[in-house]
């Protein structure tokens, strides 16, 4: 008799979404950023290879490790269709009315014939904190002693928020070394990061919705 299926929750690292922070299992952190992109083939030779120096230097003044991956979904026209039958309808102009409606069936028709894709740029920025004990006990038990005051509840938040102040000192430095490429980055929030997340694990539901247009 074959297994039951596991959860997927089982194979995502993924712990909680907070305050547009990643928190994996692991205990470690991360960022996510979206990055607007740029039109290298149509830059001049000179552009390219400043560009290419600047982003080496960029690269080179991180001392951590960053990992860049690319979103691919197919664009769905449908709403925009539906918005140009609108129009149709709404103009009196016979001439137009043709004209609105030769142009719907060529865009409906190219793109049948030519899938349309939108990429999407991200960045993920990480930390991973050292644990660091002192014998059996934790860091901080070993500096306050025993009968230290603060319980283990505020030791906690003290910590995550210095790991949450260190990752987006990170994510600031990786943001300020992109514009002066003229790249704009922009944090996800959690409604956006579980957006991104649901199309990555589920790309066959996102291939037939597509993005719409």
């Amino acid at each position: 008799m074959a297994e039951p299926t596991q959860a997927s929750q089982q194979f995502v690292k993924i712990k909680e979404i907070r305050d547009g922070i990643l928190y994996m299992k692991g205990g470690g952190l991360r960022q996510v950023l979206m990055v607007s992109g740029i039109n290298f083939e149509l830059k001049s030779e000179g552009e390219q290879a400043t560009i290419l120096g600047t982003f080496q230097k960029f690269l080179n003044s991180l001392d951590f490790g960053v990992q860049f991956f690319i979103h691919s979904r197919k664009t769905n026209i449908e709403k925009y269709l539906a918005n140009m039958e609108e129009c149709k309808k709404g103009e009196t102009n016979e001439l137009l009315r043709v004209q609105i409606e030769e142009y719907i069936n060529f865009i409906r028709t190219f793109v049948e014939e030519n899938a349309i894709i939108n990429k999407s740029f991200f960045i993920v920025v990480p930390y991973d904190p050292v644990s660091l004990t002192a014998g059996k006990g934790g860091f901080l038990d070993g500096l306050f002693g025993k009968k230290s005051s603060i319980s283990k509840e505020q030791q906690k938040q003290a910590t995550d928020a210095e790991n949450v102040a260190q990752l987006k000192e990170r994510a600031t430095q990786v943001i300020e070394g992109l514009a002066v490429m003229d790249l704009r980055t922009v944090p996800l929030e959690d409604e956006d990061l579980v957006e991104l997340f649901y199309n990555l694990y589920n790309p066959k539901l996102v291939d037939k919705k597509g993005v719409t247009a």
